[in-house]
């Protein structure tokens, strides 16, 4: 592991500011699988950042999730008072700025309502992705709901 020297990873940085360390690893960190094995920490504690599409509004909706949970769409549609629906890689890369797989929780394009899984809460530390699909960022799970704004809540299925 090394400091971030990508320039999607130096624009996670530069939005998280100077108490947090963007890190780049040679292997990747794609999946919460492969980012648990890289940093040595259990595929829980892995923050994913999964990017939906609001169905009526066709705005994004950013769940951060624990890396072993799947959501829920139909609670995290029921909390925003709109259905959501998978969205697809040219959607997330213009709504965020950021490709899938290195998608942070943190310095996106446009905002976006952000809900957060409550089972991240469980641990002290969480890692999350920071631009790239190799680079990652560790925070607690308060950090999180602070620098996001969002709302914490049960959504897994």
């Amino acid at each position: 592991m090394k400091p971030a020297t990508a320039a999607s990873a130096l624009k996670v940085q530069a939005a998280l500011g100077p108490a947090y360390r963007v890190l780049e690893f040679d292997a990747s960190t794609r999946t919460a699988a492969e980012a648990a094995a890289a940093i040595g920490c259990a595929a829980a504690q892995i923050a994913k950042s999964l990017v939906f599409r609001g169905e009526t509004t066709g705005r994004a909706v950013l769940v951060v999730a624990s890396g072993v949970n799947r959501v829920d769409e139909g609670k995290v549609g029921a909390m925003l008072g709109e259905r959501i629906g998978r969205a697809d890689a040219d959607f997330v890369r213009a709504k965020t700025g950021f490709a899938i797989g290195g998608v942070p929780p943190v310095g996106h394009s446009e905002p976006s309502p952000t809900v957060i899984d409550d089972a991240l809460f469980a641990f002290e530390e969480i890692w999350a992705a920071a631009g790239t699909p190799n680079a990652v960022f560790r925070l607690t799970p308060a950090d999180l709901l602070s620098l996001t704004g969002g709302i914490r809540a049960s959504i897994a299925r």
